[in-house]
């Protein structure tokens, strides 16, 4: 078991200095307790403390970031096995593979679809992230020929492909700001892609031979070369044994704190699936149980929008409703004698309130307060929606300045706040009570009056 957040916190230097990035030593130390932050992020920690929390202090899956910019991805860093016990933390990055022996129409479909294959959902950009770029021939100069595409056309974190060591090495040395993933260490060639990966400082994957203990043997040895940020693919191709192999190393990661297995994992779904449906079924498993990144063939919307909505619903926080920011949203362009919304915070309210007043082509302003995520009903009856909570929000949101009417239209599911909310307003303001089901809300604006 390892030590808790006092014991570790004992053998800090308790300057607070902040510069770990959290404000104080305890907070410091409770985020080490929970695998949440990383001992060398402390600049004042003694020798003799590092010695005795080394082992104890390490996320027991290490979090390891792919790339640099918007495309990054973060993975590993989990600490449960089962997301209803706290939550999954850092969703899996979804691979594109490109190939130096296609031709320039097949990258050119791929480049456009994963540009085209983008959407926003509930406030949240949602798309792949990543090209897995491989080597069919051993020619340095068209796979850096190939890197250089996908980065000044797409600017995606990109995973480096090749049997060959001085291939990597080429494309490393001319990218390695961009940060990417460079597979595969084997045991063939372990120490030359370690040291590569070493000097470059960039994150190196590991293939192993179809079992764990050829995994456990490449870990092992990495890790003594001093590489800390390692990517795990055991090198199976069969989905069950895969499945089986994935859930084994969570576990004894997070239960036995075993070290060679805490690395996040990649999942070759185009080598495991027989055409890109059923590499969907792969990746969808994988989303689940426990792909650190996951490599498809091919991007095309039907297939990849279901796996991004698979991947938002099982890595958002199920203990923290997702939320729209408070204040004020103009739609449709409205003025000074539009009509005058006030809604929650839930998403899923906010975006349907705002997909009706858009399609009602009213000009319309929606205030949105923040009811901590919580619905209209649940807000009113937790009393985050009241007249008062209400009122104080209208009055500082400066809604009263943009409109000359004084009318305000309450959800009909919170009818009941209508009086209080007009003695907090004041001023001569009326309360209209509004439609309780969104879907009234065009019929209703389009009758509206001050």
């Amino acid at each position: 078991m390892g030590l808790t957040g006092i014991q570790i916190f004992k053998l800090l230097p308790k300057t607070n200095c902040g510069e770990c990035g959290v404000p104080t030593c305890l907070a410091f130390a409770m985020n080490l307790a929970a695998g949440k932050a990383e001992l060398e992020s402390c600049p004042h920690v003694s020798e003799d403390s590092k010695e005795k929390l080394a082992s104890e202090s390490a996320p027991p899956i290490r979090p390891v970031t792919i790339g640099s910019g918007e495309y990054a991805v973060k993975a590993g860093g989990e600490t449960v096995l089962f997301r209803h016990e706290k939550t999954f933390v850092n969703p899996p990055g979804f691979a594109v593979l490109v190939s130096t022996d296609e031709d320039e129409a097949s990258i050119s479909g791929k480049i456009d679809r994963f540009k085209k294959s983008q959407y926003d959902r509930v406030g949240l950009k949602l798309r792949a992230e990543m090209f897995a770029i491989k080597d069919a021939g051993g020619d340095g100069a068209k796979f850096c020929a190939v890197a250089k595409r996908i980065s000044d056309e797409v600017g995606a974190t990109m995973i480096f492909m090749s049997d060959s060591v001085e291939v990597l090495t080429a494309a490393t040395d001319s990218f390695k700001e961009k940060k990417p993933l460079l597979y595969a260490a084997t045991a063939a060639n372990a120490e030359e892609l370690g040291n590569l990966a070493k000097e470059a400082g960039c994150p190196l994957a590991i293939k192993g031979e179809g079992t764990l203990d050829s995994v456990v043997a490449l870990s092992e040895k990495l890790t003594a070369m001093g590489i800390k940020d390692l990517v795990i693919d055991t090198g199976t191709r069969n989905l069950k044994q895969a499945f089986e192999e994935q859930i084994l190393i969570r576990r004894a990661a997070l239960k036995d704190r075993f070290r060679p297995f805490g690395f996040p994992t990649i999942i070759m779904a185009n080598e495991i699936g027989d055409g890109i449906m059923e590499e969907a079924l792969v990746a969808a498993t994988f989303v689940a149980k426990y792909g650190g990144m996951i490599v498809m063939s091919d991007i095309q919307p039907h297939v990849v929008f279901p796996l991004l909505l698979d991947r938002l619903n099982i890595f958002t926080d199920p203990q923290r409703p997702m939320t729209a920011e408070q204040g004020i949203y103009p739609i449709n362009n409205p003025d000074e004698n539009s009509p005058v919304l006030v809604t929650c915070n839930f998403s899923l309210t906010y975006f349907i309130v705002t997909g009706e007043i858009e399609s009602s082509r009213v000009p319309t302003w929606l205030c949105v307060q923040d009811t901590e995520g919580l619905s209209v009903m649940t807000a009113w009856a937790a009393g985050k929606f009241s007249g008062e909570s209400v009122g104080t929000f209208i009055n500082k949101s400066g809604i009263k300045d943009k409109v000359k009417h004084k009318t305000l239209v309450i959800p009909g599911y919170a009818a009941g706040i209508s009086g209080e909310l007009e003695e907090e307003l004041g001023g001569g303001w009326n309360i209209a009570v509004g439609p309780r089901e969104a879907s009234q809300i065009p019929k209703y604006l389009k009758n509206w009056k001050a």
